[in-house]
């Protein structure tokens, strides 16, 4: 991970982004564009990115979570209230290609970095504003975080209406990491029109709006249609037998779906007849209308064999089938064993770690893991040295950072 040289350079290498974001959604966002080769500078206020400090870790500043969403990027401190260290930043602006914060835009603008003071500063550069919500709306300004989105987009009644139970967060951080996809294809988006047109620009990419699209697309449903043509949601993912069916001795996952498996699904049972006898089953459109009935017979038939047993089956009828993973024995997967996707690692300050590798094959210029995340303010001289700022100029845009605070979310 330190030796950059025997690494591809990447499709995106040469770019090179400013970072102010923290938590999940931004890092995340420049962890893929890092990965992709750009050169990633990572601007922390003098406590750092939040992040740092959820554990497990080793060592103070480090956690896991960090550990993952940050390498492929280069660490700068800078106390960005202090006139040298906001100095020092549009200085390394001059060189970078894109500005991305996931901090409130009015925060930005009091500090003197909004959008026209870094195009003034470079006329070129993309200045992307990952926000809770879009400009345009009366909750502009207002904080946002994934358990906030998930409840609020409607996902987590979503869940209620799967389970039957308590509206609930689902226990990844979706909204965080779906927006963060959106972020970095909006990056590349903009940087691939200013390639064909020389110019800059604003993005502002809302979490609220991106993340209810994400979740409407599927549960819109009859309010589709004007008068409606029947109640919302997509009933398949609500139907209550929809999760890993209990075999004999475990569980497997199990999506019969197309006629052809559905009638190698009954030809295994012995059952070739039910077809024509039960009409519920014998098109598509008629088993999306009794899903919760079609789920339910499956569940009662996988009951009655081990998963071994099943598994032999439905390969054999090409029925699609898998395992049900836990997250312990997901890292002994042999496909992703084969694709070499976790892997040891050793870090500088961090010892023997397991990372991820980057998912996807590419015929050249291949995307890599090229550093390991960095220690709070590891690359700060060296940078702003890029920059061509002075040993003095240094000094002072780092002056004072010890004695500050942790960052704020509201600052």
């Amino acid at each position: 991970m330190t030796d950059e040289s025997s690494k591809s350079p990447g499709p995106l290498a040469g770019v090179r982004v400013l970072d102010l974001t923290s938590v999940v959604l931004g890092p995340y966002a420049t962890q893929i564009l890092g990965d992709l080769g750009a050169d990633i500078v990572k601007i922390e206020a003098p406590g750092g990115d939040v992040l740092r400090h959820v554990g497990p870790m080793r060592n103070p500043g480090m956690g896991h979570l960090f550990l993952h969403m940050n390498r492929n990027k280069r660490s700068v401190v800078l106390d960005l209230k202090q006139p040298a260290a906001r100095g020092a930043l549009l200085r390394l602006a001059q060189t970078a290609d894109v500005l991305v914060h996931n901090i409130r835009q009015q925060a930005m603008e009091r500090l003197g970095l909004g959008h026209g003071a870094l195009a003034a500063a470079n006329p070129r550069i993309v200045y992307a504003a990952a926000v809770g919500f879009g400009s345009g709306g009366r909750y502009a300004g207002k904080p946002a975080y994934d358990d906030l989105i998930q409840g609020l987009s409607g996902l987590a009644s979503v869940m209620a209406e799967a389970d039957g139970g308590e509206p609930r967060y689902v226990p990844v951080t979706m909204a965080d990491r779906t927006v963060g996809l959106y972020v970095a294809n909006a990056i590349s988006a903009a940087l691939f029109r200013r390639e064909r047109t020389g110019q800059g620009q604003f993005v502002e990419i809302p979490m609220f709006e991106l993340f209810t699209q994400f979740v409407m697309n599927d549960h819109l449903g009859g309010l589709t249609f004007d008068p409606p043509l029947g109640e919302p949601y997509y009933a398949r993912l609500l139907a209550p037998h929809r999760r890993p069916y209990a075999t004999a001795d475990g569980h497997l996952c199990v999506l019969i779906y197309t006629d052809r498996q559905w009638a190698s699904f009954f030809r295994i049972i012995g059952a070739q007849d039910k077809l024509r006898r039960d009409p519920i089953f014998a098109t598509h459109s008629a088993r999306a209308a009794n899903i919760a009935a079609v789920y339910a017979y499956v569940a009662d038939v996988l009951r009655t064999r081990g998963s071994a047993e099943w598994t032999e089956l439905f390969e054999a009828a090409d029925i699609p089938v898998m395992p049900l993973h836990s997250v312990t024995s997901l890292l002994d997967d042999p496909h992703l064993a084969d694709a070499g996707f976790f892997q040891m690692q050793e870090h500088p300050s961090e010892g023997r770690l397991r990372v991820m590798g980057v998912p996807g094959g590419w015929s050249g210029c291949e995307p890599a893991v090229r550093r390991p995340a960095p220690r709070l303010g590891e690359h700060t001289a060296e940078l702003l040295r890029e920059a061509g700022l002075s040993d003095g100029e240094i000094a002072a845009a780092m002056a004072g950072v010890e004695a500050a605070g942790p960052p704020s979310a509201e600052d």
